[in-house]
């Protein structure tokens, strides 16, 4: 799995208009299920996200993670982070899981987090969405579990 992380004020994701999730300060996280990903992927990723030290101690220091500041997560579905483009302009996405995997993946995802203790808002799998957000710092972090 994939994902992209980043630390936010404030981020929510809108479908058709209407706000499907909604967050204050804690994590935006765009995630990916890639072809061929390990039953604990979604497990190790979950994990290494809660723990990350990302957010401020009292000395301004990244020392505190998400459950440490009691944030939250919006958790979005985002198949692009599969993007192949080392063979021209145009990207390919056929290391993206299927979309049925996908979906069971990032739905599994999603539950993983919670068990956690996080407060999740989700997106909606396959939906075209607005996703708007405040980062914070800005502070994004780039994460896969093949590394």
């Amino acid at each position: 799995m994939r994902a992209l992380v980043q630390r936010v004020s404030s981020a929510s994701g809108e479908v058709d208009g209407r706000t499907i999730g909604e967050i204050g300060p804690g994590l935006l996280v765009l995630v990916c299920a890639m072809a061929g990903d390990p039953e604990n992927a979604g497990e190790k990723l979950a994990q290494k996200i809660s723990k990350l030290r990302i957010f401020r101690d009292d000395q301004g220091r990244m020392n505190r993670s998400l459950v440490d500041v009691a944030g939250s997560a919006l958790i979005v579905s985002q198949f692009t982070l599969a993007a192949d483009t080392s063979r021209g302009n145009r990207p390919g996405f056929s290391q993206a899981a299927s979309p049925d995997e996908g979906r069971e993946k990032y739905e599994e995802f999603i539950d993983i987090v919670r068990s956690l203790g996080i407060n999740v808002e989700t997106g909606e799998f396959g939906a075209d969405m607005a996703v708007s957000l405040i980062n914070d710092g800005p502070v994004t972090i780039w994460m896969d579990t093949e590394i």
